[in-house]
């Protein structure tokens, strides 16, 4: 992963109250993905660890790395939109 988020990135989750400005690119391991009960990647497809019992969603989104700002904002609106209707599922 890259050094640091796109700072396009971290003014758009601005924008919306978000403050990202200390998160660093994490590599997902295969420690994460055991404590997880929903793994969701963005573009990951077979390169992501797997184990069985685990619900997978790989997200086609557009990569924000390098994009400005006009860019960003609706890759950022597109992963709230899929985050709600996602929570909605799952809590019901």
């Amino acid at each position: 992963p890259a050094d640091r988020v796109n700072p396009a990135a971290v003014e758009a989750m601005r924008e919306v109250g978000i403050d990202i400005s200390d998160q660093r690119p994490k590599i997902l391991t295969s420690e994460t993905v055991q404590a997880s009960d929903v793994v969701i990647t963005m573009g990951c497809g077979d390169a992501c660890p797997v184990f069985p019992g685990k619900t997978y969603l790989d997200w086609a989104l557009d990569d924000p790395a390098g994009k400005g700002l006009e860019a960003v904002r609706p890759i950022r609106d597109d992963i709230e939109a899929r985050v709600r209707a996602l929570l909605v599922q799952i809590v019901g």
